[in-house]
């Protein structure tokens, strides 16, 4: 990976994390576009650990976005809302432990691209005609969280949007809109934090490549691109989400979704990446 495709990624991170448009099937789209060579299972390891550093680069714009609502979470940790996002982050444990092997092999293949953003549009159609609800904080209860949080943990699949599911379930449970959007961020900050220190215990155990095999200029390049971008992604999905303006992105996602699928099945000569 050079420089050049670094912060391309990072660029890719940091709008689509937010927005409901999928993050890791845009990831998986573009990784094939520039040619980032996944040929061995060390080029894999080394992908996948760069993915988790731009997430991270996302991570420092939720921060600092929320900055306020973040610090009052740590001097007030067992608080309603905290608790509730730890409530909310169970369900993506549980299948990242029955099924991680199986959904990062996802990330090497583009056979659930198309089909993934389809679903990420139609999820996004329903959140668009749902009403503002009326749950605030003190409304919500551990059965939402936890519904929530499956809807999380289903966007695991690449090119299923996180934000998108996680909106989309907290508007059908009742959830004011601007509420559903600061949930829906606030609770990305601990499977971010989880996936890092993973990795880093793997790099110490020497089970998945160093920072240096993959480039610390370009890991350091793609964490800022994508907080950067990620920073305005998360003003430009609040405001989407008050103004019932969602269904500009389920309109993309379908138009990308079968473009993708169009491609595998007719033109497999001319898009033989999209295949792999």
């Amino acid at each position: 990976m050079n420089l050049l495709q670094a912060i391309i990624l990072g660029i890719v991170q940091g709008l689509t994390e937010f927005l409901p448009i999928s993050s890791s099937g845009h990831l998986v789209l573009f990784q094939k576009i520039l040619g980032v060579d996944i040929s061995t299972p060390q080029a894999q390891s080394m992908i996948m650990t760069f993915y988790v550093a731009l997430h991270v680069g996302t991570l420092f714009a939720v921060v600092f976005f929320f900055w306020k609502k973040v610090m009052e979470m740590i001097r007030k940790p067992f608080s309603k809302l905290p608790l509730q996002i730890v409530v909310a982050t169970i369900p993506a444990i549980i299948a990242n432990f029955l099924f991680g092997d199986f959904i990062e092999s996802t990330y090497m293949s583009s056979l659930l691209l198309g089909p993934g953003f389809l679903f990420t549009g139609l999820a996004i159609v329903v959140a668009e005609r749902l009403s503002n609800g009326k749950k605030g904080l003190e409304e919500l209860k551990t059965t939402d969280s936890l519904l929530i949080g499956t809807a999380q943990a289903v966007a695991l699949l690449p090119s299923v949007s996180r934000s998108g599911m996680t909106i989309t379930t907290s508007l059908t449970l009742g959830l004011q809109r601007g509420f559903a959007a600061d949930f829906s961020f606030l609770m990305s900050i601990p499977p971010i934090l989880g996936g890092a220190l993973l990795d880093v215990v793997d790099i110490m155990k020497g089970t998945t490549v160093s920072f240096e095999t993959i480039g610390i200029g370009n890991i350091l390049a793609g964490m800022v691109a994508a907080g950067v971008t990620g920073f305005f992604a998360i003003k430009l999905m609040i405001n989407a989400i008050k103004n019932m303006k969602l269904k500009y992105f389920a309109y993309y996602v379908f138009a990308l979704g079968i473009f993708i699928i169009i491609g595998q099945l007719f033109f497999k000569e001319s898009v033989q990446w999209l295949l792999q």
